[in-house]
This record gives C-alpha cells, structure tokens and sequence, in this order.
C-alpha cells in the first residue's frame, strides 16, 4: 500500500463495555501473530457512579471485576508472546485493581510483571475546590450551574488523554491500567509511544483517535450489533474481536482474529465509524480534534478494511468532566396479559393502577408505561404495526421516578392485586417485580485542562 512503512503495529481491541465476554480477546491473543497490545474499553459514562457505589461500600472495589475474570487467563499468554495489556478498569479505584492484578500474577508464579496504574482523573475530592475558584462546571446539556445539585455529586471525572498511557508504556509498563481516559486513547496511547508521534502532529494523531475509536467496541466493528447486514454476519457465537495493523503514517488494516466468526468489512467499519458522534467534523478528544469526514475506506480483503486520510487540528484547551449525582428511585413493575385483546387489557391495567395511585397518594415525579411487544422500542411510530387487536401477548411495564425509596416500593404493592382485581389472563405478577433502585444522572461539564493534568501521576509496581 502506498505510503506505508516498514514498522507495523498491531493492536487489538479486547473489551467493548463493562460485562463483555473475556474470551474472544483470549483467542487473539493466543492467534494472532505479531499481535503487541490489546486495549480494554470497560467504562461508560455512568459506570463510574456504579463503580463509586461498589467503592462506598467497599473500599477494596471500585474496579471492573471483569479484570479478575480475564486477568488470570490472560496474563501467561500475554508474557509469553510479549503482547501488553491496556485498561480502563480501573475505573473509580485504579490502585486496588493494581493490587487485584499484581496478586493474581504473585499466584501465577509471574515475577517481575511490571503494572503501571494511572492517577489524577478524580476530581471529586476537588469538587469545592474548583468551585470555590469560579469554576461552575456549567451543564453541557441545560446550561445549569452545578451548585444547586452539589450535595448529591457521587461521582466527577475528567477525560485524561492519550500521552499518560505513552509515558507509562516508555517506563516498561507490561500492563497499564487507568481510570477515566478516552476509550480511543487505549489505542492512541501505544501508537504514541512506538512510533515516537510529536505532540503538534495533528493528522496522525487524529489517524490514531480513529483507529481507537474503530476498536474501542471491540465485537460491534466485527459484525456484532450490525444493521446494515445482520443476517450475513457468519458464526456470531464464536465472533473474533477486531485488531488493527497500523503503519507509522497511521494508515492502518482493519482485521480480527482468524478463524473465527463475525465479518469486517465496508460496512461493519463505516456503521462504528459513525456510532456516538455528534459532530463527524470535530470529533473532540483531549489529544487531537479529529475530522471524521476525512476518513477514507475500502475493502482490502475478506475481512481486512484499509483506512487513511485522517485529518486533525490543535487540541481543545478544556477536558470534559463526567459528574455522576443521585437523582431519587425507580419503582418498576410488569404484568403479561394474553390473546385476545391483550392491548387493552394492559392499557385497563396501566388506566387501573394509575387511579390506585391517586388513591394512595404516591407522590411521583414522573411516571411512564410501556406496552412490550406493540410500542416499548418504537413508541408512537408503533401505530404502523398491524391490527394491535391480533397481538398474542402484551407485557404491560410501569415505572414511576420517585424522590423516597418508600414510595418507589409502592408500585409493585398496587400491581400485585391486578392478577385476581383486574383483566383477565394476567400472569408473571410474582415474578414481574423488579427491585427499587436509587437512580443516577449525567452532569456532562467541561474544565480547563491545566486544572487536571499536574494532578496526574504514573506509578509503576513489580509483581
């Protein structure tokens, strides 16, 4: 291919979000040859609450236990063929999954692993302190100030880039384990390091972004979750995870692991190309704003897709900051109601219990019903379905946003006497309750980077 140079990486994508399979990254790992790195994309805006919550309760957790999953699979194969290992696991604790890992490599008889963990993108400690310097953390979203939501913050993270990763990897690093960083700059980061990339050069940084942001689902650029060809997508049971064979002028082939299921081609990469971006022209990072509309693709092979062309411009000078606060309850229930006429019978249900509340006095904030099997997904556009009178079985789910836990508990209380007190052929009323639980809401802000980054450290620790 034109332009490409003799030193090639190779990188892989291992891990899409926090409870993905760990087994497909096993399999690229012990197939792929030449394979160096492997990034672990674990965390969601919100898992940092959940995992801050796991912390409250234990100051041991805090971490994705997936890492304890794939850790001890993953980590013999790793040191033997050299490849190293990258994640964000480490989400609200990076240093207990430090210890977590250096543990299980202690058990393994591995001596000498060499775990770097990467600190400095908690700021919750920090929160007043910010504030009290006028940053008001202003709401992406609504343009509110975070002053009037303060008390109930559980969680705030700001996005660290690319280059801690790289300094770690010069520092020997084998396994690099952070908290909140981009999901791109699992890939971006080693890139750094092998091919020496200067910090001003925008379009092979932006080439990296891309290449990250492809792998960073690992199995949904393979085939998985694919729209535009579901049906043709072989062997979904045993889907390789994507890599990348990336050249010094970040042109890289998109592939996965051989012999394996799933498909990488044209449209599988041009679908993940555009999933979760907002501005294809700025797609913002804290390492390069990367031009999306750049990207060239074409099909190299079975299962190989060639990209270039990637185009960046300078950095922008904040970092976003996920703030993570309580927002009340959830109280849930369902109820199934079979043919004939079950629509109406879970709308006379749904008509039903919203009268008990009136009665009982449940003080909601807001309240929502969804008719599973005619409108749950596609709300009023589910009036093109057919004759709803036809329907075999319909699943009536009501869900209420209460600010007490005790009054989220009352949804089930009112649903449970429907199964003798309402419509007929009603079943699951035992088994249809699902658990109050406290809510979580996303306060998207941004924060000058200079008040971020000479907080964050790189540690490096031998097993």
């Amino acid at each position: 291919m034109d332009g490409i140079k003799t030193k090639t990486i190779k990188i892989g994508g291992g891990q899409g979000f926090y409870g993905d399979t760990v087994l497909p990254s096993i399999e690229m790992a012990k197939r792929v040859e030449g394979l160096n790195y492997i990034g672990y994309d674990c965390l969601s805006e919100l898992t940092l609450s959940i995992l801050q919550k796991d912390k409250r309760r234990d100051p041991n957790r805090g971490f994705t236990i997936d890492l304890l999953a794939l850790m001890p699979k993953i980590l013999p194969i790793a040191r033997e063929k050299g490849i190293k290992l990258i994640t964000n696991g480490g989400g609200m604790n990076p240093l207990a999954a430090r210890d977590a890992v250096l543990g299980i490599a202690r058990k393994l008889g591995i001596k000498g692993l060499k775990v770097a963990v990467i600190t400095g993108d908690d700021i919750f400690q920090r929160l007043d302190e910010l504030l009290a310097k006028g940053h008001v953390l202003t709401n992406l979203d609504t343009g509110a100030e975070l002053g009037p939501v303060r008390e109930r913050v559980v969680n705030a993270n700001a996005y660290l880039g690319a280059d801690v990763i790289a300094q770690a990897l010069a520092q020997g690093a084998e396994v690099v384990i952070t908290g909140r960083v981009t999901d791109s700059a699992l890939f971006l980061g080693p890139l750094l390091y092998e091919f020496g990339w200067q910090a001003n050069d925008w379009d092979k940084l932006a080439a990296g972004i891309v290449c990250g942001h492809l792998l960073e689902c690992a199995g949904q650029v393979a085939g998985g979750n694919y729209a535009g060809g579901w049906r043709d997508v072989p062997n979904l049971e045993n889907i390789g995870y994507p890599y990348a064979e990336v050249a010094e002028d970040g042109s890289f082939v998109l592939t996965k692991t051989p012999d394996t299921g799933g498909l990488v081609s044209f449209g599988t990469v041009r679908e993940q190309l555009l999933y979760e971006v907002l501005d294809p022209n700025h797609y913002l990072s804290p390492d390069v704003d990367a031009d999306f509309t750049s990207v060239h693709l074409e099909d190299a092979g079975q299962n190989r897709v060639r990209v270039w062309g990637m185009q960046g411009r300078p950095k922008p000078e904040t970092l976003k900051v996920c703030i993570g606060y309580e927002d009340g309850w959830i109280g849930e229930a369902q109820i199934a109601y079979s043919w004939p006429d079950a629509l109406e019978k879970a709308q006379k249900a749904d008509q039903i219990l919203r009268q008990r509340f009136a009665i009982t006095g449940l003080k909601y904030d807001e309240i929502r019903t969804d008719f599973i099997g005619y409108n749950a997904l596609h709300g009023p556009l589910a009036c093109s379905m057919p004759d709803p009178t036809e329907l075999n079985e319909v699943v009536l789910r009501l869900a209420v946003r209460v600010q007490e836990e005790k009054e989220a508990e009352k949804v089930f209380r009112e649903l449970v006497p429907l199964g003798l007190n309402g419509p007929p052929t009603a079943s699951g009323v035992g088994g249809g309750r699902s658990r109050s639980r406290e809510l979580l809401a996303l306060w998207p802000s941004l924060i000058s980077r200079q008040e971020v980054e000479p907080f964050v450290k790189i540690e490096i620790i031998e097993s």
